[in-house]
Parts: structure tokens; sequence; C-alpha cells
């Protein structure tokens, strides 16, 4: 089912513009409140244990190609076969072969942010399989026509009343607007699919270098009927979710879930350590690991490298004031929020996502919240100088050059003294002009900077600079 464009608009303002005009959505977006201190506790009470899965991850990265060697001789002693894929479409291609000689006309996917990268459902789809999302949000959205909107829960953006409509069209029926009547029918709905898949497929959360296990976090069960029920079993994992040691989960998993949704363990924890063993009862015959590159070991060297280390917790998404006014379709990308202004440019070497680094306040927020330290507000504002031509706003307009032109002058105005005081000499002159919009402290609008005070105000400039009242002092 191919995705379609939730909230229109040709760029990052357009769309953003549409989201705040959205009273459903806004409602929604609410629901984000109840996690808002999940990062602040974990700074709070566990700063230790974030400074070591820091450094877990710091450590993966400085040797990656070492630990992905590691991985593999560990994975295919344990009978497990693995794929080492450097795009999208070598991924898909891998999975679409899979499924084609096993002969699984339908194919389970438990929730993965790696498959959405790749645009794995539609391509199964697109080559006759029938594939289906059996996480419940994932369910929601797929149904829908939409991508997920949060990288933890997929369907906050869309209220109890809204989830029941589109349920109820896939129904023909009408279901009631009840959380568990909804989760029974879907459940229901989609056992029978479980028990006729062929193949399943899912991510994982950590690949152990040391051990060939992978690790799955869920909160659902749906993840272990898509491990256990099928034949086969292929899971896409991005090469940066390789960690060294089986101890070092540890440290992970409870930083994991404690910055994702507050818990201190996810409801299921799975280890997967190769296909079914004589004398086992559940589990698959063939086990298939996809390492996807889509460009990330490029970014190894470079001062991009710590966005590697990300753990996709979304912390940082719950904590962005901009994601919490304007949800994740507006970024219109699989990564949204402060990690995916990111990353989306960086997989994409700058082809998509341009203008997502200016969608940020660079309040730090983000930085602050990260469970392994990523510099996130600072990788964003140097994205945006690197990023910055040709501008992705609005490609051919004069807009970008005027910006450039215009901080060119400051910076020289400012480089000098004499500038520099010639230029507070003017904010006082033109903070002295009271008008309708101007309070004794604060500016609503200032000409040349419309834009910039549309959604703040300017504070008014002293009356007399502090340089002027040292110099009378003295």
């Amino acid at each position: 089912m191919a995705h379609g464009l939730v909230t229109p608009g040709r760029t990052f303002r357009d769309r953003a513009a549409r989201a705040l005009d959205d009273p459903g959505l806004q409602q929604a977006l609410r629901n984000l409140d109840v996690r808002l201190g999940t990062a602040a506790e974990v700074e709070r009470d566990h700063r230790a244990l974030k400074d070591r899965a820091a450094a877990i991850r710091r450590e993966t990265l400085a040797d990656l190609d070492g630990w992905l060697d590691r991985l593999e001789a560990a994975l295919v002693a344990r009978g497990v076969t693995v794929h080492r894929c450097a795009t999208p479409a070598e991924a898909r291609a891998v999975v679409a072969d899979v499924a084609r000689r096993v002969g699984a006309h339908v194919v389970v996917k438990s929730k993965s942010m790696a498959t959405e990268e790749i645009d794995l459902a539609e391509a199964l789809e697109a080559v006759g399989f029938d594939a289906v999302e059996t996480d419940l949000g994932e369910y929601v959205v797929q149904v829908a026509g939409e991508r997920p909107s949060h990288i933890i829960t997929p369907v906050i953006h869309k209220t109890l009343e809204q989830v029941a409509t589109v349920l109820s069209e896939e129904a023909d029926e009408a279901l009631p607007v009840d959380r568990e009547a909804l989760t029974d029918w879907v459940r229901t709905h989609l056992r029978q699919r479980f028990l006729d898949a062929g193949l399943g497929v899912t991510g994982a959360n950590f690949a152990v270098a040391e051990t060939g296990t992978l690790v799955i976090v869920t909160n659902e069960g749906n993840g272990r009927f898509c491990t256990a029920l099928p034949r086969v079993h292929v899971a896409v994992v991005p090469v940066e979710k390789v960690i060294p040691r089986f101890t070092d989960l540890a440290t992970l998993l409870p930083v994991l879930t404690r910055s994702a949704t507050g818990q201190r363990l996810s409801n299921y924890v799975s280890m997967i350590s190769g296909p079914r063993r004589a004398g086992e009862h559940d589990g698959p015959e063939e086990l298939h690991v996809v390492l996807l590159d889509h460009g990330r070991r490029r970014l190894i060297g470079t001062p991009y490298e710590a966005m590697l280390a990300c753990i996709r917790c979304g912390a940082c998404l719950n904590v962005c004031p901009v994601y919490r006014r304007v949800g994740g379709h507006a970024y219109d990308s699989v990564y949204p929020g402060p990690m995916g202004a990111v990353l989306t440019p960086l997989l994409s070497a700058g082809l998509s996502g341009r203008d997502l680094p200016s969608a940020s306040t660079l309040c730090g927020a983000c930085t602050e919240a990260c469970p392994v330290e990523i510099p996130l507000a600072d990788l964003i504002a140097r994205l945006r100088a690197d990023l910055r031509a040709p501008d992705p706003v609005a490609p051919g307009s004069r807009r970008p050059r005027l910006r450039r032109s215009a901080f060119g002058l400051w910076a020289r105005i400012w480089s000098s003294p004499r500038g520099y005081r010639l230029s507070t000499t003017m904010a006082r002159v033109v903070g002295a002009t009271r008008g309708p919009e101007t309070t004794t402290r604060w500016r609503r609008r200032l000409p040349g900077v419309g834009g910039w005070t549309a959604s703040r105000d300017l504070p008014v400039p002293a009356r007399r600079r502090f340089r002027d009242q040292w110099s009378s002092r003295s």
C-alpha cells in the first residue's frame, strides 16, 4: 500500500503551517505529554547509566567494520545467512528473493523503522506478496495509507475517534470508540495472517557481535509471532545496531526503555541466536540477517559520526517544541523530529530533507534528552551551514542570496568595535520607537524580520547601554 502525504505541502514550512491549523492533530499531539518527563527522569536519576551507554556506542563506532565482521562470523557460526546490503534496493531485493524462494504468499512484519526506511512493505506488495504490518499502530497507519508519525508510537497523530473510523472502514462495520474493543478486533483479524505467513520480517534493536544475538524490544506480542510462527525469518538490521558484548545489554536495554516509554523494561525482550535447533518446537527453519548500510558507514570519521550512536528511543521527539506542535508527517520523512532532521539529509547525501535542519529552535532540549549523548543541536546547526546552498526552501528564489548577504553584512559590521557600537546605537533608536505592538519590554513586530517575529517577541533594547553606564562610573 503506497504511502500518502498526510500533511500536504512542498516544503516543511508549508506542511508545518497546515499541521498547526489541524485541530484533530493538535488534540492528538497532547498525548506526548505523558512522555515528556521520561528523558528528564533518566537525566536526573541515571546520569551514570547514560555515560556508560554513550561510551559503549562510541566504542562501537570507533571500529564499526571490525565489530560487523565479528557479528557476521558469530551469526554464520550459528547457522544464520548474512546479507550485506549497501542500498535499500539491494535490501528489498534480498527479502523479495527469500519470500519468492520459500513461496511465502503472506509476509508478516513486526514494527521496524529500518523496513520503513527501505519501503519494504510497498516493495513486497508491488511484486505480489501480501505484506501485513502487525504492530497495532503500524497496522492502523498501513490501513490508512500513511507513514508512522513517531518512531515509537506510530499513530500518535490520530485521536481515538480517528483510529476507530479507520478500522471501521477496514472491518466494514461500525466499531466502538473503545481502546480494548479496537485492539481485540485487530488481534482477531491478524491471528489468521500469522498462521498463513510463510515469512516473518523484523528489525532488531541491538545485534551482539560477541554472541551473534539479535535483540528485539516490543510491548506487543506480535513481534514473537513474527519470529516464532513463520518458517523463515528475515531481520533487517542497520549496521550501527551492532554492539560489542552481551553484557552491554545490561546498560543499553534499560536506557532504551526508560527513555522511550518510561518503563524499567519493555513487556517483551526477545533474544534470537540462530534458527530452530533440533528438539525445539518453535522458531524459524531459516534465519536471514540483512545488514543495511544506506550511507551509514560513509559517516564514520566525519563530524556527523555521532549520529550513528542513536538507539531510536524517540526521546528527542518527545521534548522537541517543533515536533510537539507539528507532528511527524510535517517532516515528510521516515525519521522525524531532531534525529530525523539530522539523519534524513545524511542518509540521502543531501538529496532529501534539506530543509529539515531549519525545523529547529536550537534550544538544546534534544541534546539534553538524548540517552547516548548525541549533540543533536550542534549537528543540526552544522547541517544548516553545510546544506545552505542551494536553499531547499524556495529553489531559484532570491531569499537565500538575501539571507547570506544580510548575515555577511552583519558579520563585517560586528567585526570592528566601531561597527558594533554603531549597531547597538541604532538598536536603541529603533527600540525607543514605541508603537501599538510594543510593550514595556517587548516588541512584537519589527520590519525586516517579520518571519522571525511571527512566532516570538523581540526584547526592547535598554535605554542606556551597559558600555555607557560603565563609562559614567569611571
